[in-house]
């Protein structure tokens, strides 16, 4: 069996809390020690928030047949997520060989996958508000978290050298669940919302 490309993972955790946090420091994968308000913190804590929400959205689309489809494609996402954590959690140049990380074949797959169900999508004539199907909201609120990931990465690349991939990675992932925010209202029969200024209480006829 060929080798696997990234080392897995060596935890064993006997107790949750350490107290090391207290003083508002943790600790780096790399080892160093920093300030929990830094801008890569907030970057990882992020998408750490986001993996939450897509295990969400990977719950209810398993709920439903006609997503199967989907909710694979989510619990992917959920183990690249955690390979961008990795990554994220790391000082530049501290990296090991086989540590976790986002690749330029994870950003490739994106598109590939986008190109393929955005072909079977009705051409928008206005934009979409989020809704219709449950999970179709849930997407969208990944979409937002994600967009917010990837702001705080541009943000901590000012502080410190990031990994351009990475940010490659959350621009895809951000229009992915657009894409697939549309997809399950197709799948499930739902009519998308499309955004009508008028009808806002100020767009009403008096």
């Amino acid at each position: 069996m060929a080798e696997r490309p990234f080392d897995e993972p060596r935890l064993k955790l006997n107790r949750i809390y350490t107290k090391t946090g207290d003083e508002g420091e943790t600790q780096l994968a790399s080892g160093e020690r920093v300030r929990k308000d830094t801008a890569r913190l907030e970057c990882y804590g992020t998408v750490d928030e986001l993996n939450s929400l897509v295990g969400l959205a990977a719950v209810s689309a398993g709920e439903r047949p006609e997503l199967a489809e989907l909710a694979a494609i989510l619990e992917r996402v959920q183990h690249e997520l955690f390979n961008l954590g990795s990554t994220l959690a790391t000082s530049p140049g501290k990296a090991r060989a086989r540590q976790a990380r986002i690749t330029e074949e994870d950003v490739a797959q994106l598109e590939t996958g986008m190109d393929r169900i955005t072909a079977a999508l009705p051409p928008l004539t206005s934009f979409v508000l989020p809704g219709g199907a449950r999970i179709n909201a849930e997407l969208h609120v990944c979409r937002t978290v994600c967009r917010r990931a990837e702001r705080r990465l541009v943000a901590a690349a000012r502080e410190e050298e990031m990994d351009g991939v990475s940010l490659r990675y959350l621009n895809r992932l951000s229009d992915a669940f657009f894409v697939w925010s549309r997809w399950t209202n197709l799948l499930l029969g739902v009519e998308e919302r499309l955004w009508s200024p008028n009808k806002a209480a100020g767009g009403r006829e008096s």
